[in-house]
């Protein structure tokens, strides 16, 4: 038994398809191909334009099972392609004396290793995308043969050292039972992916690679992240009953889908996604979500290549969005730039810490005329729909006063030029900063709403970036301390009469859900997928029951001591 990370839940049974793409291996040609340098510039020029057109093909041939949104992944490939940054590079290198393949692996290593270096998740991501258009583009120097999925014909699962975007594309989920990967983690793009395409998938299985053979017999349990190869037939009774049983399970989810979250003794609380475009509004209405409780929108600013958004562009965006939520709620983030989210178009100066720096809400307040523009869109969006708009890494009153005042203004600019704004518009804040949790019962008297962005506040909390590994036992969103906070944040949001959300990671963690529902949350945002899986959780605790729990879970000394509150509960 091999186990890796689970991230896309199921139970796959079938053969091994062993995924062995061909090695890269780079001469180092110092000067001697300055003789040919036009011969390299042309087999670098004729393998660009064939990885062109593979990735068309592609997505052309993924347009048969995949959505719109994920097939946007192949534009941005085909973007990465075609940029003159990216290609100049490769041609000023070859022109030095460089080989095409040489220069190829050169820049690419360079984009690759700047992505990667990068904390925040999206630009993480970003990086598997340089490395697919990389890796096609020296196959294709190189003349080797990338192998093809399409032509799989019988029920398998994938095993694989990693799974690129173009892979995953490629996989036709008649034959496609899951796959497991050798390297990868939670938001890698297969993980992504497997929850996009909804195949069971277990990444960072370390040693797949070296013990699966192809046309083996393997079971891939993506519930607990385990994977076993060639079981003998009790193992392999046993997990086809298990398969069943999770089939069964999933499908009786769907019952719950117009339901509304209300516990066995009658109260009742919002479950609604996490979004980052119009498009993700697919998910959320095929989820049964009850609104939309974050909506990020840096990737507005962050998929525009050349300048920051126009107010007509979000406009259009935020109209969607409100249209597709059909009068549920939809909680708007203004933008959180800044940290390691970087803008092409803007230069953010140097900063020692820049996490702790020039970002968010203290980029928008010195830059109104950034703000105005993201403002103005959202108020003329607002007629459209039942319109919140949050303000992210709010640290002091001040702060928050004088954002909600420039948002006030504006609207009162917009309705002398004669347009129309909606009047039950709510704005409130995100709370992760422990500074405003513990002044929460003083900000509601300004806010209208309070959304806690735990993945922030706990880092902040504990002194730990939650993405460095060396400290990642330090993210324990169940720590006392942590719910102490919680608990400061949704009592102070009570006791002006406002409502307390929670957008951050934790609120999907079907761990929390009991201990949050006592604690009296009253808006669980989180990734659509987990809407029902949480919304079952929710309809099966007693309010009451849980409000003992999360006294208990507050006076514990350790995250484990309530794991164990919680898992004593979830059994029962």
């Amino acid at each position: 038994m091999l186990k890796g990370i689970a991230t896309s839940s199921g139970i796959a049974i079938g053969k091994v398809y062993k995924l062995e793409q061909p090695k890269i291996i780079i001469k180092e040609y110092h000067d001697e191909k300055k003789e040919n340098l036009e011969n390299e510039l042309a087999r670098f020029k004729n393998a660009m334009a064939k990885t062109i057109k593979d990735i068309e093909q592609i997505k052309e041939r993924a347009s048969k099972t995949l959505a719109p949104e994920e097939l946007a992944i192949f534009d941005a490939h085909l973007m990465m392609a075609q940029d003159p940054e990216f290609t100049d590079q490769i041609e000023n290198m070859i022109k030095e004396g460089k080989g095409a393949d040489e220069a190829a692996k050169a820049v690419s290593d360079t984009m690759i290793g700047m992505f990667e270096s990068m904390e925040d998740a999206y630009f993480k991501e970003r990086a598997a995308d340089i490395k697919d258009v990389s890796y096609r583009l020296l196959c294709n120097i190189l003349g080797l043969t990338i192998p093809d999925l399409t032509t799989i014909d019988e029920e398998v699962v994938i095993v694989a050292e990693e799974m690129t975007p173009s892979d995953t594309a490629q996989l036709n989920k008649k034959y496609a039972l899951g796959f497991v990967t050798e390297i990868g983690g939670k938001t890698s793009h297969a993980a992504i992916m497997a929850v996009a395409l909804g195949l069971p998938a277990v990444v960072g299985c370390t040693g797949i690679m070296a013990e699966a053979k192809h046309g083996d017999t393997i079971i891939l349990d993506a519930k607990e992240g385990t994977v076993i190869l060639n079981p003998d037939e009790a193992t392999l009774a046993e997990y086809k009953e298990k398969r069943e049983k999770y089939l069964e399970e999933k499908a009786a989810l769907q019952v719950l889908l117009d339901k509304p979250s209300i516990t066995v003794d009658g109260h009742q609380v919002e479950l609604v996604a996490n979004i980052g475009s119009p498009k993700d509004m697919d998910n959320v209405v095929a989820n049964g979500a009850e609104g939309v409780g974050l909506y990020r929108t840096e990737f507005l600013y962050m998929e525009s290549t050349d300048d920051f958004p126009s107010e007509d562009a979000q406009f259009e965006a935020y109209k969607v969005v409100l249209e597709r939520a059909e009068g549920k709620r939809v909680v708007v983030r203004t933008l959180d730039i800044g940290g390691d989210k970087k803008l092409p178009y803007f230069e953010f100066e140097p900063e020692m810490n820049p996490f702790l720096g020039y970002r968010a809400i203290r980029l928008c307040l010195d830059r109104k005329d950034i703000f105005k523009t993201q403002v103005r869109a959202l108020l003329r969006a607002s007629t459209y729909g039942k319109l919140a708009i949050m303000f992210p890494m709010i640290a002091t009153i001040d702060e928050f006063r004088a954002a909600k005042d420039f948002v006030l203004e504006t609207k009162e600019e917009l309705k002398a030029e004669g347009v129309e704004v909606s009047d039950q518009i709510e704005i409130g804040m995100m709370v992760e900063i422990p500074a405003s949790a513990v002044l929460a019962d003083e900000f509601a008297k300004y806010a209208d709403f309070f959304s806690i962005g735990t993945n922030d506040l706990i880092q902040y909390s504990m002194a730990a970036d939650r993405m460095s590994e060396k400290v990642a036992y330090l993210y324990q969103p169940l720590n006392p301390s942590i719910l102490r906070l919680v608990k400061m944040t949704i009592d102070g949001a009570h006791s002006q009469g406002r409502w307390c959300g929670m957008c951050g990671e934790m609120g999907g963690d079907p761990m929390a859900a009991p201990v949050l529902l006592g604690l009296g949350l009253d808006e669980f945002s989180m990734s659509a997928s987990r809407i029902l899986p949480t919304r079952k959780i929710i309809t099966s605790l007693n309010k009451k029951e849980m409000e003992e729990l999360a006294n208990k879970a507050l006076k514990c000394h350790t995250e484990s001591e309530v794991m164990t509150l919680v898992k004593e509960v979830l059994k029962a």
